[in-house]
Parts: C-alpha cells; sequence; structure tokens
C-alpha cells in the first residue's frame, strides 16, 4: 500500500544535506549503539542509526524526520559499508521515510481486521481534512499513508502518528487525536475504548483477572 520512491538526489537536496552529520549528542549515542555489537559486525548497527539519523533530521525540520541520500550515504561511511546496502535497508522498511513528511506522519492500517472495523471511514476523515495519501498537507502539518498490519488487530482499526499507537478508533475518537496533536497537546496512546485497559475482550478480562493491576504470581495457586 505504501509508495516507497526516494527523493531525488538534486543539486538543492545535496545543498541543504551535504554536510551532514551527527550532532554531538547522537555522535555519542551512535557510538553506544556500535558497541553492541561484535567486532567486525559494527555494520549490524546500520537500522538503529538510520532511526537515530532520521530522528535528528526530524529534530531539525520539527517533522517525524526522513532519510535523504547524503544522510545515507553519511550512515554508510560510518559504518564503512557500500551505500546500496544502507538504501537496500531504508527501502525495506516502511518505518524509514525516504521523502520528506510532516510534523505528524500519519499511518492508518488498511490491512483486513482494521478494514472489518473501520479503516475506510477513519482515511475519509483524513479525507476531510485535506489529506491525501502519499502526500503532505500544505501547511506541513500532516503526511498521510496507508500501511500494512501494525501488529494491533485485536484493537483495530488503529492508526500510528509519529511513535505513537492509536486503537479502536471511531471517526469520532481520532478527529479527537488530531485535534489535540493539532493544539500541541499530547492525547492518551493506545487503546481509545473507554474503560479498556490494552487489549483485553470489550466487556473485561475473562482470565487472569488479579493482572490487570499487578504484576500478580500465580505460581502459588496452580
Amino acid at each position: 500500500m505504501a509508495d516507497r520512491h526516494l527523493e531525488p538526489d538534486t543539486p538543492e537536496l545535496r545543498e541543504r544535506w551535504g554536510n551532514w552529520a551527527f550532532n554531538d549528542e547522537n555522535l555519542v549515542k551512535a557510538k553506544q549503539i556500535v558497541a553492541r555489537y561484535p567486532e567486525g559486525r559494527q555494520r549490524s548497527a546500520v537500522m538503529p542509526l538510520l532511526d537515530l539519523a532520521q530522528r535528528q533530521v526530524g529534530a531539525e525540520t520539527n517533522t517525524q524526520g526522513w532519510l535523504p541520500i547524503p544522510v545515507m550515504e553519511y550512515i554508510a561511511d560510518y559504518l564503512d559499508m557500500p551505500i546500496i546496502r544502507v538504501v537496500e535497508v531504508a527501502t525495506f522498511y516502511t518505518m524509514y521515510n525516504l521523502v520528506p513528511v510532516g510534523r505528524f506522519h500519519v499511518q492508518v492500517c488498511g490491512t483486513t481486521p482494521c478494514m472489518l472495523r473501520g479503516s475506510d471511514d477513519i482515511l475519509a476523515a483524513c479525507a476531510k481534512r485535506g489529506m491525501k495519501k502519499g502526500h503532505t498537507t500544505g501547511d506541513g502539518m500532516w503526511t498521510l499513508t496507508e500501511v500494512e498490519c501494525m501488529g494491533n488487530c485485536a484493537t483495530a482499526p488503529m492508526v500510528q502518528i509519529n511513535d505513537g499507537n492509536y486503537e479502536d478508533l471511531t471517526v469520532e475518537r481520532f478527529d479527537a487525536v488530531l485535534d489535540a496533536l493539532a493544539r500541541g497537546e499530547t492525547p492518551k496512546e493506545g487503546t481509545q475504548e473507554p474503560g479498556r485497559h490494552t487489549s483485553e475482550p470489550s466487556g473485561g478480562p475473562t482470565t487472569l483477572k488479579e493482572m490487570v493491576t499487578e504484576n500478580h504470581d500465580y505460581r502459588s495457586e496452580w
């Protein structure tokens, strides 16, 4: 579903990002990440370093962040690996943004459970706000992407916005989340169903009920 393509490598892109590098804080983090891996296996750090780079780009642009080609080249040089290997990783995993995105990246799951539970209505609500799949709104606030399953089928339909998952959505609940974000607030993440804790049955848990409020030890009862 997600339209995946690299942002064209233009002179303007090079002018903006050609000298990009980790800032001092992230350089320390990058060294710590690489140190997790055995000698000779430093290239295994490519995924967390791409994530770190995307977050720094996001902080610099007041968006969720993305990965321009020069930034991927920097990661390749940092890990002493061919640039094509970095691009292969970045283009395979959809958590890496290959083109500029807005302040809030709205990723709507359209796979079967979410579709059956109303994801089409969620996409329609996005359209009413001027969002279009694969595009960023003119004010730079919202980027809309339809994605494959993100593992919250029991609480469908769900939407991921930047790092937050919002589940058990209706159009009204979804609108409330977007309104809160637009006001600069931090809406509650997870299920939006009143009275629901996580992904237990909508009528409440039927087993292991004591685990709702504490890490209850059942071993003595078995």
